[in-house]
């Protein structure tokens, strides 16, 4: 099998247990630990070892500390203020996951991407369920599209930023 083949097949992997997590979190409000942990790991490993990698072992290691750094300092203020959580941890390891696999230079356009679908997406899913907007809403499945668009055609976002600003 050549590496382009390969190539696809780890796209082709990465993309479905996106859709898988975000197929669950959109149904149970989780992410579980068995799949988002592992994808972490092999993130950073298949970056590390392989020919194929999306980046460098660096920019894994780094992207999957931030992705979930990011958003666990995001939960740590809104919970000093608020008293309560604003986003699960779940959510972290999803972002971290994709730092892992794609480096953390593609962190901001992911997680901009994901804001603007999941603000669209968030609202429209209170709406169909007739929920007040201070009811949670799933964040995963928003991660998972930005992170499968990333992954696909990485200057999409990038373009698509100044339109939106």
């Amino acid at each position: 099998m050549d590496l382009e083949s390969l190539h696809f097949i780890v796209k082709l992997l990465l993309i479905l247990s996106l859709l898988y997590l975000a197929y669950i979190d959109w149904r149970t409000f989780r992410l579980p630990d068995h799949v988002t942990l592992p994808l972490i790991c092999i993130g950073i490993v298949f970056n590390a070892v392989s020919e194929l990698g999306f980046t460098n072992t660096s920019s894994a290691l780094i992207g999957g500390i931030l992705g979930y750094g990011f958003l666990w300092a995001l939960n740590s203020g809104f919970r000093a203020i608020k008293g309560r959580n604003g986003i699960g941890m779940g959510d972290a390891k999803l972002l971290a996951a994709l730092g892992a696999w794609l480096g953390w230079v593609a962190l901001p356009n992911i997680l901009f991407f994901a804001s603007f679908l999941g603000l669209i997406g968030g609202l429209a899913w209170l709406k169909f369920n007739k929920q007040k907007l201070n009811r949670a809403f799933p964040f995963g499945p928003f991660l998972a599209i930005a992170g499968i668009i990333e992954l696909l055609w990485p200057q999409f976002i990038q373009n698509l930023l100044p339109k939106l600003i």
